[in-house]
């Protein structure tokens, strides 16, 4: 862990529209979403939503009325990725989280020490607030040895004192967990450890797809979940088959002739009769 360990920032839903992804947290947590803004170089605007802890959870799109930029940048957060966007006409998702780097630190510094490590930095604004993020150039998800797939956190670093959740209603929903399900687990585990931010995320192996998953502790104390696993996805389908229950075998109900034939066969008149029997014999000798 470094001198400076990472701080949980914020979560990251993305949506094919902002009233998607309102109407989405409403359903699942209860609660409306506030504050937010349009982000100029990544012709994206968002939503938030207080956290317990000095974090807070937002949904992003692709705002639509942002100004035409003659060279931009790959939108952030793989919005421009075609399987992304197919992704996105199921529902809103869960599909990144970002981890705050403290100073004295130097987010820029740390980054043009290990490139190879930290994508490149660049300056953002919403309003009054301006901060450096990490995005790598095709504006996808930071990865190690071609490894990330929303698993691995952007960086940031605030240049305003006052962090966007100080400004967000209380809403007493705090994250319960965070973890990250991948095939390759270990190298999830390798740059979260290097990074110094493996006491924010448990990871797991999956056989599945990767997937970020995350537990809310409600005001009332229930829990509510986004993003599954494909394990958790088959242990609920198992779960449901042995809830059913089992149905008796039905019987074959018997045609009314096959009744008439058993009841005739079973009648005194159709039985084998013994002097008969006898009479064949002789004859045969």
């Amino acid at each position: 862990m470094t001198t400076h360990p990472l701080q949980l920032d914020h979560l990251v839903i993305a949506a094919r529209t902002l009233e998607e992804g309102e109407r989405f947290i409403a359903g699942k947590l209860g609660i409306e979403m506030t504050g937010g803004g349009a982000h100029p170089v990544m012709r994206t605007h968002n939503r938030l939503l207080n956290l317990w802890g000095g974090a807070y959870l937002e949904v992003i799109a692709v705002d639509p009325d942002a100004a035409v930029i003659e060279t931009p940048h790959p939108r952030l957060f793989a919005l421009d990725d075609p399987a992304q966007r197919k992704r996105l006409e199921a529902s809103p998702q869960l599909v990144h989280w970002v981890v705050r780097v403290n100073r004295p630190k130097l987010l820029a510094r740390w980054q043009a020490q290990y490139p190879e490590r930290i994508p490149a930095v660049v300056p953002m604004t919403r309003g009054a607030y301006t901060w450096d993020l990490t995005v790598p150039a095709d504006g996808t998800f930071p990865a190690w040895q071609g490894v990330g797939d929303g698993l691995l956190p952007s960086l940031i670093q605030w240049d305003t004192p006052q962090h966007p959740s100080a400004s967000l209603p209380e809403t007493g929903i705090a994250l319960k967990s965070l973890t990250g399900f991948h095939p390759r687990a270990h190298l999830i585990s390798e740059q979260l450890a290097w990074l110094g931010a493996s006491h924010l995320m448990q990871v797991e192996v999956t056989a599945g797809a990767p997937v970020l998953v995350a537990e809310f502790e409600l005001p009332d104390g229930s829990i509510v979940t986004l993003g599954e696993s494909a394990e958790s996805i088959e242990a609920a389908r198992q779960a449901e088959a042995e809830a059913a229950p089992v149905k008796p075998a039905r019987k074959r109900p018997r045609s009314k002739k096959t009744e008439d034939a058993t009841d005739a066969a079973d009648t005194p008149e159709n039985a084998a009769d013994p002097a008969q029997d006898e009479t064949r014999q002789e004859d045969a000798r």
